[in-house]
């Protein structure tokens, strides 16, 4: 399948998702009000999304595995923050269980688009000839 569009992305969709539910949460109780915490793990959540649009938007393959290990990296980072909001009693259990399965599987499908641009022989948009 051809993607003409970063919006098209299953994997940009899923992020997408996750930022969602993300800031959602962190909109209230004690996190809430940790206003760096709480800007600091919504904006590693979104980065994942506006990497995979950034490197897709650049029409050049290596340009965009690039920018997918990029958002890969930040959805690690968003998911070590999970981990650390749980620790500090601003997740609660079925909130870390919830998430963390999400980011898991986020990275693994970025990580699997990657394997697959890789070894394709398509270059990108910006390599045709024209």
């Amino acid at each position: 399948m051809t993607y003409t569009e970063f919006e098209d992305l299953p994997i940009w969709q899923e992020a997408r998702a996750i930022s969602k539910l993300i800031f959602e949460i962190t909109s209230d109780g004690a996190i809430s009000r940790d206003f760096r915490f709480r800007d600091q793990i919504r904006s590693s959540s979104g980065s994942v999304a506006d990497n995979i649009a950034e490197g897709f938007e650049r029409e050049g393959n290596k340009e965009f595995i690039q920018f997918l290990s990029i958002a890969k990296g930040s959805a690690g980072e968003a998911r070590s923050q999970v981990y650390r909001a749980f620790d500090n009693k601003y997740f609660d259990q079925s909130q870390l269980d919830n998430l963390i399965p999400k980011l898991k599987s986020l990275s693994a499908n970025i990580s699997n688009f990657m394997s697959y641009l890789k070894k394709s022989e398509y270059k990108g948009n910006k390599f045709k000839k024209g």
